[in-house]
C-alpha cells in the first residue's frame, strides 16, 4: 500500500464484500472521525479493522493504542505513509498519549511488511466462500465484555454460526490436552451444570478439557463457542472439523486471525476466550 487515502479506504469492491460479512450493520452510514472532527464512513472503519486484523498479533496493546485513540481509518493511512513513525508520533502525542519511540518504531517495523491490499480482498473472498461473518465494535452483535480488554481487546471477530451467542453470558473452560480419566469427568459435570444454568460454553476446540467442556455443551443443548488460535475457516486441530461443525450449528466458531492464517505457539498463547 502507499500513502494516498484511496488505498487504504473501501472501493466498490470491498464495500459489496463487507455487506455480506456484516449484515448486521448499516454500512453506508458515517461516525464521527477520532482525528479531526468531521465523519469517517462506517465501511471504511470496518475495511481498515478487516486490514488491521491482517497487520497484527492477538493481544498487540501497541496497535490497540494507536487504534483507540486515532481510529482505525485515521491509524492506517498513517502506516501507510513513507513517515509512518513521524505522523503516527505525533498524532500520538497530540492526543495525549505518547509511545516510546522504541516501541513504535519495532512496531512500525512489524507491522507495514503486511500492507498488501491483495491479500485483504483474498481475505474477503476467502471469509464470503467459507460462510463466514464479520463482528467488529461499530456492531451491535459485539461483545461488550472485550471492551474490558482495553488496548489487548480484538479488532474484529471473524466467525461462522450464530453471532448472537456472543453476547450470552458464559464460562470458559479450558485445560490439558493429555487430561486424566478424573479431570474428563470433572470438566464434563461443570459444563453440564452452567449449560443447564444457561451460560455459554467458552474453549477452544483443542484435545482434551477443551473437547470435553464442548461436547458436554452439546450434549445439553447449550450454546458453546470455540475460540482458535488459527482462521475461523481452518479446523485445528483436523480430527475436530466435525466438532467445530457441531459447534457452529448452534454456537459460534470465532478467531482474531484472518481467514486461512496458521496456528502457532504464540497465537496460542493470546488467544481472547
Amino acid at each position: 500500500m502507499n500513502a494516498s487515502k484511496s488505498c487504504v479506504r473501501a472501493g466498490v469492491e470491498e464495500r459489496s464484500a463487507l455487506a455480506g460479512l456484516a449484515p448486521d450493520q448499516d454500512l453506508n452510514g458515517d461516525r464521527p472521525s477520532e482525528t479531526d472532527g468531521g465523519t469517517v464512513a462506517i465501511s471504511d472503519v470496518l475495511f481498515a479493522r478487516v486490514v488491521w486484523s491482517r497487520l497484527i498479533e492477538p493481544g498487540d496493546a501497541v496497535a490497540g493504542a494507536l487504534i483507540g485513540a486515532l481510529g482505525a481509518p485515521s491509524a492506517l493511512d498513517m502506516l501507510a505513509a513513507t513517515d509512518a513513525q513521524q505522523q503516527l508520533g505525533r498524532a500520538m502525542r497530540e492526543s495525549g498519549v505518547v509511545l516510546p519511540p522504541r516501541t513504535l518504531s519495532a512496531a512500525v517495523a512489524r507491522w507495514r511488511p503486511r500492507l498488501d491490499r491483495g491479500a485483504t480482498l483474498t481475505d474477503l473472498d476467502r471469509a464470503l466462500a467459507a460462510g463466514l461473518r464479520l463482528v467488529a465494535p461499530e456492531s451491535p452483535l459485539w461483545p461488550s465484555a472485550l471492551n474490558d480488554l482495553g488496548a489487548h481487546a480484538p479488532q474484529l471477530l471473524w466467525m461462522r454460526g450464530d453471532a448472537t451467542v456472543l453476547a450470552h453470558p458464559s464460562l470458559a473452560v479450558v485445560g490439558a490436552r493429555a487430561c486424566t480419566g478424573y479431570g474428563t469427568s470433572v470438566t464434563a459435570e461443570l459444563a453440564d451444570a452452567a449449560g443447564t444454568a444457561g451460560l455459554a460454553i467458552v474453549s477452544g476446540a483443542a484435545y482434551g478439557i477443551d473437547a470435553v467442556a464442548h461436547r458436554a455443551a452439546l450434549a445439553t443443548g447449550s450454546a458453546t463457542i470455540a475460540i482458535l488460535a488459527g482462521g475461523a475457516d481452518r479446523a485445528y486441530p483436523a480430527a475436530h472439523a466435525s466438532l467445530l461443525d457441531r459447534i457452529a450449528d448452534g454456537g459460534a466458531v470465532c478467531s482474531e486471525m484472518v481467514p486461512g492464517a496458521a496456528p502457532t505457539r504464540w497465537r496460542f498463547l493470546h488467544r481472547i476466550i
